[in-house]
This record gives C-alpha cells, sequence and structure tokens, in this order.
C-alpha cells in the first residue's frame, strides 16, 4: 500500500519522494510504484510464454508434417496404354516384312537374318526400355542356311515366314541391358541346346533364352523369360509398315520396373532401329 513519508520541515502536508529518491525509503516502508525500466510487463511475459509454446507447437507439427512427407511418393512417370508404334528402319525409313525377308525386288542385302551378328535394338513402350528385333529365318543369298537346322515359324513371330519376333533388351537375372546381353547367331558359340544353336545370352551371369519359344529361359540364374513385343503386320501386303502394339499376355514386367508401362516416358508414334555391335562370351554358360 502507498504509504506517506514524514517531512521533515513543516509537515503541512503529506510529502512524497521524488522520482530520483523513489529507492531511497527507510527499512520497513513498503510502496507500490509504477514499473520502471528493466522490469517486465506481466501482460508481456504471458504473451512471450504464449508465443514460445505456439513456436514448440509449430516445430512439432511442422516435423509431424515433414516426417509424412517423406512418404509421400512423387507421381511415377509412365503411359496409361501401349502405343501402336511405327517401327523404323536404321535409315529411317518404315520397316516391313518385307525389306526384313528379303522379298525379291526390295533391296534386302541380308542385313536382318539369324546369321547377323550385328544388334539391331528399338525402344519400346518406353524411352527406357530397349528391345532386340531378329529375323530367325535364313534368307537366300546370306550363307545362313547351312548354320542352321531348318527354320521354323518361331513363337510369336510375324512375316511370311513366321521368324520376326521383338525381346526385351535388358537380362531378367539383374539387369544387364544390350549390348552385354546379346543375340549369339549360329556357329558364335559351340554351345547348343538340343539342336538349337542360336539364342540370347547375357554374358554379365549367363541366362540364356530360346529366341524360338518366347524367350524361355535356356539357363539361369534368371527364371523369368524377356518380356515379348507383339508386333503388327498386313498378311495380305508385307509391303506394309510393321508397327509395335504391346506386350504378350504371358510376357512379365521389364526388369527394373514394376510394370512394363512405368518408369519412363512413352516412345511416342514411332521407334527407329539402332544398329550395334555385341558382347559375346562363350566361356560363361552355367553346367
Amino acid at each position: 500500500m502507498n504509504v506517506d513519508l514524514p517531512c521533515t520541515t513543516g509537515c503541512l502536508a503529506p510529502c512524497r519522494p521524488s522520482a530520483d529518491d523513489r529507492l531511497d525509503m527507510p527499512v520497513g516502508y513498503l510502496r507500490r510504484v509504477a514499473a520502471v525500466e528493466g522490469e517486465v510487463d506481466e501482460t508481456k511475459r504471458n504473451l512471450l510464454k504464449l508465443a514460445a509454446v505456439a513456436g514448440v507447437l509449430g516445430v512439432g507439427v511442422g516435423g509431424a508434417v515433414g516426417g509424412a512427407l517423406q512418404y509421400v511418393q512423387p507421381p511415377t512417370v509412365g503411359i496409361g496404354s501401349y502405343p501402336r508404334t511405327l517401327l523404323l528402319d536404321v535409315d529411317g525409313s518404315p520397316l516391313t516384312p518385307a525389306s526384313v525377308e528379303g522379298t525379291a525386288g526390295n533391296g534386302f542385302n541380308g542385313e536382318y537374318s539369324s546369321a547377323t551378328a550385328d544388334l539391331f535394338l528399338f525402344n519400346y513402350p518406353l524411352r527406357n526400355e530397349p528391345n532386340f528385333f531378329l529375323n530367325l529365318y535364313p534368307s537366300a543369298g546370306t550363307g545362313a542356311a547351312s548354320k542352321v537346322v531348318p527354320p521354323f515359324s518361331a513363337l510369336g513371330g510375324i512375316g511370311q515366314n513366321g521368324g520376326i519376333v521383338a525381346f526385351s533388351a535388358i537380362c531378367q537375372h539383374l539387369g544387364c541391358p544390350a549390348p552385354a546381353i546379346s543375340y549369339y547367331p549360329p556357329g558364335q558359340c559351340t554351345k547348343t541346346f538340343g539342336s538349337l544353336g542360336f539364342y540370347i545370352h547375357c554374358s554379365c551371369h549367363g541366362s540364356t533364352y530360346d529366341v524360338t519359344n518366347g524367350a524361355a529361359n535356356l539357363t539361369g540364374p534368371a527364371v523369368l523369360p524377356l518380356p515379348q513385343v507383339v508386333l503388327d503386320w498386313d498378311p495380305s501386303d508385307p509391303t506394309q509398315p510393321i508397327y509395335a502394339i504391346g506386350m504378350t499376355a504371358s510376357s512379365p514386367p521389364v526388369n527394373g520396373h514394376l510394370n512394363t508401362l512405368q518408369g519412363d516416358y512413352g516412345v511416342g508414334t514411332s521407334s527407329a532401329l539402332a544398329k550395334e555391335a555385341p558382347v559375346i562370351l562363350c566361356t560363361n554358360f552355367p553346367s
């Protein structure tokens, strides 16, 4: 409570200390004074406490949100369905069964045949999914007929001889891509499987695939076949283009992809063949 201090002279009226001697009161006198510089206003103190609590809560909530966001996966890049993609020859012209199989009059030079060691690759349905393009039927004049067992149609093959096929060029074991995995033409290695002397073989770990039977496994360690591309053509006119239109119903996903349609952007309406030298290793066939 406020207490009037005694006057030293006159005592005609109660005397209060000046602002400068407020703290020079005798011992035992109590006086309530206004806040002076340096004292903490209780209202401000409470506001500061509330702000501090809110800050802690904000950090906690923000941390929880941040922790949750790390489990939110970004949208997967891919396409919704298999496109109808025109296949282009290495020179950019539309690829046709006639040019591949060597129909008379089309300038065929034997480039596409079961005896060719060169790889012909095209991407489908995504830009990071290469595929082998193969013609397993020997053509006259290429010298292949003397090396190959009597030719026969391959499972899923198109063309007048049924030997044009396409398979994923990514090994189904640990994902080694071409040219580490390559097509081995007849006579390339002494290894044969029954009467079959041509196949796809991976030099990484020795997996081998039967190109005449949907790229089924001939040797491990891979246990899944190579995905096979569905090729479309006009049987009434072999000079019409070849299209890739999907993957066979029995095909597993391309190695490294949750499904063959997800993992990169689509190739679009056309995909050109690229020629590449193979990697051949005849010493790592599993026994």
